[in-house]
């Protein structure tokens, strides 16, 4: 009885096993083949181009002054319509309990 058991377990365990191989072939062969198209390869490229301008530049690549006039326009009338708090940072927001007033239950 158990040794039925157990074979139909490994059975099991098997036609599992089989199932998920056959399901994730595409993705570990794609996984496993490091060369790319050309196609491919190129926008990676231009990917990690863009990272190193970002990071080299520390705010947004190839922009000009007029990005930076226009941004701060934008703030400033975030500013005006919202607020006079900084915009590029989250708001702190401070809550007080309520007083309640108490009344004392009349005696019956």
């Amino acid at each position: 009885m158990i040794l039925q058991r157990i074979f139909r377990l490994s059975s099991v365990l098997r036609s599992a096993v089989s199932v998920h191989l056959r399901r994730n072939i595409g993705v570990t062969a794609v996984a496993f083949n490091k060369e790319l198209d050309p196609i491919q390869k190129l926008f990676v490229d231009k990917i990690r181009e863009y990272k190193s301008k970002r990071q080299t530049s520390g705010g947004p690549v190839d922009t000009g002054p007029e990005y930076q006039q226009e941004l701060d326009r934008e703030l400033f009338k975030l500013k005006q319509m919202f607020g006079k708090g900084d915009m590029n940072t989250f708001p702190t927001f401070k809550f007080e309990d309520p007083k309640f007033e108490v009344f004392d239950k009349p005696q019956a």
